[in-house]
């Protein structure tokens, strides 16, 4: 017989009731589930949704249940949930949820066996001192981290090890013969853990998957994938789904939208770029910029609550590996009819946008549309454009130079408005792996950053503004991407560094404008320190 569902919302609330009754109920003395319950009036038809309610409770580590089966707060046992995080040499730090106060230490002989990544319940045994962080111990684990481990395989006679990539493990793991698969030492594995440790004693497990020998090409990719649980195939159900979406968008799916085909633009992306899900376009009048930004409309193809956007919502974003990009979409979709190709047609949502010579949006449209890009780019050939350099492969696109002069032209408009508005640029230098045809790395140089990438960063903010008040002004549900006010406390800190090198924030000490740490940063541009 499988368990009723309740509504989410209701159930919430109810827990959140529940819950305030035993941790915030003055008068509350703790007492039995049934006692709870007759206390709080729960109608019979609820009393079922009351014991999942307490059951969650306690599987969350919120509340805890006597040997006399009595029901307490943990926060008033002066107890905290969280996540721990372990360390080779055998103690650990738990991260308390939902909060920023300093990690609790966890000694070696009081980690109950935890592992890293587990979610535990721990007690403090001794509060926080000025010069030492508050030390506590696992009191219960409420749910284990990671059941599936990467590791290096060592063989021994009749068993064998798992030594954990990630160094975050006080154990190595146990395997016996008949569970080692035929692994032999040197081995890249995936061991299931079947065993957890208990009293000191190394955890037990099978060997799941061998993805070969540490020095074999690609192994050291593989095992990245694996450790981080990326998924690389897709369901069934969702390849089944995407057989009946068509190599090319069909005249039907056309209808209804703005027609953007004879606007000339193209995208412009790194050399290695395999899907291409934006692309730029502008149109120059007398006195205003006609700037289009348009995105791949997935939309049209991954329906609300289907397999495909299910699995999408899973995956979060596309993967990007040294060697290899996981993506988020089937490569139909992200590398087929929803990639920005040049010369065929495509479905969009184009923001465009009428920007007057000094940088201000007068006015934009969001639309469904369709599009057709006329070029494929790459930075690098936009940069050798924009500082004037001529050789075959920019005589090769020369029919849209004029358009490409004209948007570095209104790309350095938009940046000197950021930076009268105080924009903090933070140039960190990006690294780029380079690999064989083998997948063994050769080099590491800087990942480009120049005008054409810049250009690209300028438009899309743009339209990531035009399209973030269009949601405030419709009220619409909307996820906002916010830098907050720097806290005082870091910023007092900053102002005492800096006086070291003479330099001086404007504004008060716990509150600035963004202009001031701008003017700072670019004062020091160039300079040793």
């Amino acid at each position: 017989m499988s368990s009723p569902q309740f509504d989410e919302i209701v159930f919430n609330e109810k827990k959140a009731k529940v819950y305030s009754f035993i941790n915030d109920y003055d008068g509350y003395v703790p007492m039995k589930k049934n006692d709870i319950r007759d206390f709080m009036n729960v109608a019979m038809e609820e009393r079922e949704l009351f014991s999942k309610v307490v059951e969650e409770l306690l599987k969350e580590g919120k509340i805890i249940e006597t040997k006399k089966g009595k029901i307490q707060s943990t926060k008033k046992l002066n107890m905290e949930t969280g996540t721990f995080v372990g360390n080779m040499r055998g103690f650990g730090f738990v991260v308390v949820d939902g909060e920023d106060s300093q990690d609790i230490f966890i000694p070696p002989d009081r980690t109950m066996g935890a592992m890293h990544k587990d979610r535990v319940l721990c007690k403090i045994v001794k509060p926080a001192k000025k010069d030492s962080r508050c030390e506590g111990e696992i009191i219960k684990i409420i749910e284990r981290g990671k059941k599936e481990i990467v590791g290096r395989f060592e063989k021994s006679k009749g068993y064998g090890f798992v030594i954990p990539d990630e160094k975050k493990y006080a154990y190595d793991i146990f395997v016996s013969k008949d569970n080692s698969k035929g692994a032999e030492t040197g081995h890249k594995v995936v061991v299931e853990i079947t065993k957890w440790s208990e009293n000191g004693r190394n955890p037990e497990g099978r060997i799941k998957e061998i993805l070969g020998h540490i020095n074999d090409p690609g192994v050291d990719i593989l095992s990245v994938i694996k450790d981080y649980d990326i998924p690389v195939e897709f369901p069934p159900e969702v390849m089944d789904q995407i057989e009946n979406i068509p190599d090319e968008v069909p005249e039907e799916d056309m209808k209804g939208r703005e027609d953007l085909r004879d606007v000339l633009m193209v995208t412009i992306d790194g050399e290695d770029a395999k899907d291409l899900d934006d692309a730029v376009s502008l149109e120059v009048f007398d006195n205003f910029y006609r700037l289009g930004v348009h995105i791949a409309d997935v939309t049209n193809y991954v329906k609300e609550n289907s397999y495909l956007d299910k699995e999408a919502l899973k995956r979060g974003t596309s993967v990007y590996i040294v060697d290899r990009v996981i993506p988020m979409l089937p490569h139909k979709l992200s590398n087929g009819i929803c990639s920005l190709n040049p010369n065929v047609n495509r479905l969009a949502l184009s923001c465009i946008m009428d920007i007057n010579k000094s940088g201000e949006v007068k006015s934009y449209r969001i639309v469904e549309s369709v599009i057709k890009t006329h070029r494929r780019l790459s930075y690098t050939v936009v940069e050798k454009v924009i500082k004037g350099i001529k050789d075959e492969t920019t005589e090769e696109i020369k029919d849209v130079i004029p358009m490409l002069l004209k948007m570095d032209e209104l790309r350095k408009i938009l940046h000197q408005k950021r930076d009268k508005r105080g924009s903090i640029n933070f140039d960190f230098p990006e690294a780029k792996i380079l690999v064989d045809e083998n997948g063994k790395p050769y080099d590491i140089v800087p990942r480009e950053q120049n005008e054409a990438t810049n250009l690209i960063e300028e438009f899309m903010l743009a339209a990531n503004e035009c399209v973030a008040e269009d949601a405030f002004w419709q009220n619409i549900p909307f996820v906002y991407r916010v830098h907050e006010a720097p806290d005082s406390e870091k910023l007092i800190k900053l102002s005492e560094f800096l006086s070291n090198f003479g330099l001086r924030i404007k504004g008060a000490k716990t509150e600035v404008h963004p202009n001031a740490l701008a003017e700072i940063l670019n004062g020091v541009k160039g300079k040793p320190e």
